[in-house]
């Protein structure tokens, strides 16, 4: 099952050569993704009582079209792999034309907040992220 989270390009988002910030891309992957654990009930409050936080260990990206000012962002995510303690989301880009402008694979792994060492996904979040999974693809 694929998330969707729809933006719009701020001014803010720019650079010098009139397109979105490279570093920009990523930050509207990490809105999809904030989004997509929130709806699950995953959100910041619940993760702070929880003691556990996500942190991502690898980001693999390419930028296959450039995005402008005004454009509208559609950003599509879906869950790749779970492990015992990390699992990986695919984020891609489309702009209004539905052509891709970006896409990247996210490795993300839960720590405690408080040790700062990795600990096993939680169950509730494991099933959602198995849940979320393409049909016939297998954890691991």
């Amino acid at each position: 099952m694929q998330h969707l989270f729809d933006l719009v390009v701020r001014s803010t988002d720019i650079d010098v050569i009139g397109h979105v910030n490279n570093a920009k891309y990523l930050e509207y992957m990490e809105w999809a993704r904030f989004d997509w654990m929130c709806r699950q009930g995953f959100t910041l409050e619940e993760l702070k009582r929880r003691q556990i936080m996500p942190v991502v260990v690898s980001i693999q990206i390419n930028y296959r079209k450039e995005l402008r000012m005004l454009e509208q962002v559609q950003v599509r995510t879906s869950v790749v792999k779970i492990g015992e303690k990390s699992f990986v989301v695919r984020h891609e880009l489309y702009n209004q034309r539905d052509e891709r402008a970006a896409d990247a694979d996210v490795t993300i792994v839960m720590i405690d907040a408080v040790q700062r060492r990795s600990v096993p996904l939680p169950d509730d979040l494991a099933r959602a992220l198995a849940d979320a999974l393409p049909s016939g693809q297998a954890s691991g």
